[in-house]
């Protein structure tokens, strides 16, 4: 199978780079980043040194490289590797005594905190989906420290603070709101807005948000609006985003709702 390399920069903060690659052949030589190194392994294996550390890299794990720190990387079975990686800004995981413990202990094996990395990833896929995105990344990274050894306050049930936030939500549409920006208008962590919300509505906002928009779409849809149209009018990236939802709630494309 021949390399592929595919790298983007998503409009989530706290990300500054995205990449995913297929590697036959290729060795990584030592090298640092300026940003913390969240990686998955889907196929093949991969070994790297780490502050002059062998480690390995299975399909099973998460791994966590820290900034600043030497590492380099190559395949650990004939036939190369697939991975994908998303680079942390450095604020993400704040703290100097989380890179030491990230440089003893780099791998986690956790299946959910592997499951929310590869919920994150097929969010950043898809331009329109960075409160998906945002959320899931809020949650990584809290159980990403309680790895390193982080403590967090244990979270409460906030029916207020949920009502407020989708007040917030509701007077910003069609348009997004950021999380980062709905918790500093609402003086709340980001992981315990979405945990609040969800536990009050059953579903976390950014499916909130798409609910609403597609609320919004069907009625301009039977209004007689070009589907083209409408997916910028509800707030969605494009008439590919529109329509992906839009089947996911109602069934049915746009055009056949509104034929129907």
């Amino acid at each position: 199978m021949s390399e592929e390399v595919r790298a983007w920069r998503p409009a989530v903060p706290g990300i500054t780079e995205v990449f995913h690659a297929r590697f036959v052949e290729h060795a990584y030589p030592s090298h640092t980043h300026d940003a913390w190194t969240l990686l998955l392994v889907d196929d093949g294996a991969v070994r790297y040194d780490l502050d002059r550390q062998e480690h390995g890299a299975l399909p099973s794990s998460v791994t966590l490289l820290p900034p600043h720190v030497a590492h380099d990387g190559r395949s650990a079975r004939p036939g190369g590797f697939r991975k994908r990686v998303v680079y942390l800004d450095d604020a993400a995981l704040a703290g100097p005594s989380l890179v030491g413990r990230a440089v003893d202990h780099p791998a986690f094996d956790d299946p959910l905190l592997r499951h929310r990395v590869d919920q994150l990833h097929r969010a950043l896929d898809h331009p329109g989906e960075e409160l998906a995105a945002q959320s899931r990344l809020a949650f990584i990274t809290e159980r990403l420290a309680a790895h390193l050894g982080q403590e967090h306050g244990a979270a409460r049930h906030d029916p207020g603070l949920a009502h407020r936030l989708r007040d917030l939500l509701d007077a910003r549409l069609p348009a997004a709101l950021t999380l980062d920006e709905a918790a500093g208008r609402l003086h709340a962590h980001p992981t315990h807005l979405v945990r609040a919300f969800t536990t009050e509505f059953g579903l976390p906002p950014h499916r909130y948000l798409t609910g609403r928009r597609i609320d919004l779409a069907r009625r301009l849809v039977l209004g007689g609006m070009a589907p083209a149209a409408v997916a910028t009018a509800a707030g969605f990236h494009d008439q590919a985003h529109l329509t992906r939802h839009f089947r996911r709630v109602t069934g049915t494309t746009p055009g056949r709702f509104a034929r129907g």
